[in-house]
């Protein structure tokens, strides 16, 4: 029962990461595509704490922290950006 559960879960975040890539490469600014980056990354997060519940192994956990880790970072480091055309200051 659970895997059904898992298993839909997973198809319903390839769908919506599907959607992200589509607004990622399609959107009308620049902020929508950041925005798109930023739900693909917790998208890809969700995906990989599904897939470590479902082989029950905790290396995609770890994988799930770093990505976040980088999401967050990559997500800042674009905001400064698009506010001030620098990332250095």
């Amino acid at each position: 029962m659970i895997q059904t559960c898992i298993s839909l879960a997973l198809g319903a975040f390839a769908l919506a990461m599907a959607m992200n890539l589509y607004r990622l490469l399609r959107g009308p600014g620049v902020t929508d595509r950041i925005l798109a980056l930023d739900t693909l990354y917790v998208n890809t997060i969700a995906m990989l704490v599904l897939v470590g519940m479902r082989e029950g192994s905790t290396i995609y956990f770890e994988a799930a922290v770093i990505i976040a880790m980088l999401g967050f970072v990559g997500t800042v480091v674009l905001s400064k950006f698009l506010i001030r055309r620098d990332i250095i200051e």
